[in-house]
């Protein structure tokens, strides 16, 4: 069990929470939501003792471990995989190397036999035997080959490091496990997997995400931070949902009963205040008025942009063909022979774990990246419009937001172009913000206002979920279903893919593809075994 009493933190003079008073405990799964900004992470951080409160306390049952996913990726640099991921344990991890330095010494004392005689006994009751088959358990489950457990972390790229860490966290059994965006960076069968093992985790776990299918699946309750205050719900993400709109309308139709009521006696009193024969009665009505309280409904500080693309130009029937493209990258084929055919309905989803290859493909498709062979034939009533993973390049210079989206503008009129930075929640003078000192998140929104400014037919999209909060994905994930055009996209988000996508398909690691007219759901249930038999496949010759 892990507790809040009275937590209170105050950023100068701002309270980012106020006595905060949450229990959370074993056996659960909590979701910890908010808008951005709210303090998610920086909660976290005062649960595990990162940070301290300005007021109030966090209370663990005595003798618990706590672990959390560490968001530094360079922090283990200097050790190899399997240690990091044992370090998730420390008592286990500073046992192990005390053992070896004494077993190490030439002159091994009495004293030092005592010594690691105490510490094989708690090495045992560590499980320290299985230490190291069950950190590659958990590598492997998250996709870190076993070739790599020997390797050094620096020797490892962004996403590999990623997904040591979120092993290391879930290392040795926690009794509390605090997981922030643990689905970053993962690939879809890596998620699946930590789904299954969260749902099956016995324990206290607390994680923030902006992931709501995983919200959906692991959590057993809602922790809703908004106004400085958490709510606690029973449910997941989409129960917390119904619940508090189903609350909000509650309270409105309450409040509405009880203005129909207060109407209504100010009304009787109004006219027979004077009468004597209705004093009494008048008077009765006074106190009953004076009794009624109308419910304080404070509208959520969530704020959800609104995104509508609407295509300046109708598409036709042929929209794009593309034949025998292949394409090297550093001396790897990711792309082997692809053809394919998009027609005017086609909303497409790349899936699967060869993320280098689908944003090389989009590249292509975009203009960006010339393919080695093949040929990318465009309809001519089509008209793109690009969104890439990277966009670091894009905002790298000092214009104003309002002047990076001009040139892309059909009207030469700011109030125009600032109209979208509205919708896209850039109020007032943000228009004027430099571009290049712009979070994630809102360089992601500058992006989309670019998209629906520019009205194109056809949307390229790799990874746009990212960075973005809760309610900005659920806007975007509306704008796709409502948008009349073709859009091509690949997200790490499962109800993002589930609800756009009429299309599948997957680039496989020998660099072919696999094209499937279906829901994703209907896709992982049907292909998820033969995909990975063919990846088995595709390994072995390449080890062979």
């Amino acid at each position: 069990m892990i507790q809040a009493c009275n937590v209170t933190l105050r950023i100068g003079k701002k309270a980012l929470f106020e006595d905060v008073n949450i229990k959370f405990t074993e056996g659960n799964c909590y979701g910890l939501i908010g808008a951005n900004g709210a303090g998610k992470s920086t909660f976290l951080k005062i649960l595990n003792g990162q940070l301290e409160p300005t007021k109030g306390d966090v209370v663990i049952t005595p003798g618990q471990r706590l672990s959390f996913l560490q968001q530094d990726h360079f922090k283990y640099d200097q050790y190899d995989v399997i240690s990091t991921v044992i370090i998730g344990n420390q008592r286990l991890y500073d046992i192990m190397q005390e053992k070896e330095a004494i077993y190490a010494k030439e002159d091994f004392t009495e004293e030092d036999g005592i010594k690691a005689s105490e510490l094989e006994g708690e090495f045992a009751q560590l499980n320290g035997w299985e230490a190291e088959s069950d950190a590659a358990t958990l590598l492997n489950g998250l996709g870190i080959e076993t070739e790599l457990h020997g390797k050094q972390m620096s020797e490892l790229n962004g996403s590999e490091k990623v997904k040591v860490l979120l092993a290391q966290a879930l290392f040795g059994n926690p009794d509390i496990l605090l997981l922030d965006e643990p689905t970053n960076h993962l690939d879809l069968e890596a998620i699946r997997w930590l789904e299954e093992f969260l749902i099956n985790f016995d324990n206290t776990v607390i994680v923030v995400s902006h992931d709501r299918y995983f919200l959906n699946k692991v959590c057993t309750h809602i922790a809703d931070i908004d106004y400085a205050k958490i709510q606690l719900y029973a449910g997941n993400y989409d129960f917390w949902y119904e619940s508090s709109q189903l609350m909000i309308k509650q309270m409105k139709e309450a409040n509405r009963k009880k203005e129909e009521k207060i109407k209504e006696l100010q009304e009787f009193i109004q006219r027979f205040s004077a009468n004597a024969s209705k004093s009494k009665q008048a008077t009765s009505r006074k106190r009953a008025l004076e009794k009624i309280e109308l419910d304080d409904i404070r509208p959520s500080s969530r704020k959800y942009p609104y995104i509508d693309f609407r295509p300046a130009r109708e598409i036709g029937n042929e929209v794009l063909t593309v034949s025998h493209l292949s394409k090297t990258v550093d001396g790897v084929k990711v792309l082997d022979d692809i053809s394919f055919i998009i027609g005017r309905e086609d909303k497409v989803a790349f899936v699967g774990g060869n993320t280098m290859a689908t944003t090389v493909l989009l590249k292509i498709l975009a203009g960006e990246l010339e393919p080695d062979s093949g040929e990318v034939k465009w309809g001519v009533t089509t008209t793109q419009a690009y969104f890439p993973k990277d966009n670091t390049e894009l905002f790298k210079g000092s214009e104003t937001i309002v002047d990076f989206l001009m040139p892309f503008s059909p009207e030469d009129d700011v109030t125009y172009v600032r109209g979208f930075l509205g919708r896209m929640l850039f109020a007032g003078d943000d228009g004027v913000k430099s571009v290049n000192v712009l979070s994630g998140g809102e360089r992601v929104r500058v992006m989309l206002s670019k998209m629906m400014i520019m009205g194109a037919n056809v949307l390229i999209l790799d990874e746009p979920t990212n960075h973005l909060d809760m309610e900005s994905i659920t806007a975007l994930n509306n704008g796709l279903i409502k948008f009349p055009g073709v859009a091509l996209f690949t997200s790490q988000d499962h109800q993002f893919i589930q609800t756009v996508a009429n299309r599948i398909m997957e680039i496989i690691p020998d660099g072919s593809l696999i094209d499937k007219v279906t829901t994703y759901d209907e896709y992982l249930d049907s292909d998820v075994a033969a995909r990975k038999r063919q990846k088995l496949m595709v390994n072995a010759e390449e080890n062979d």
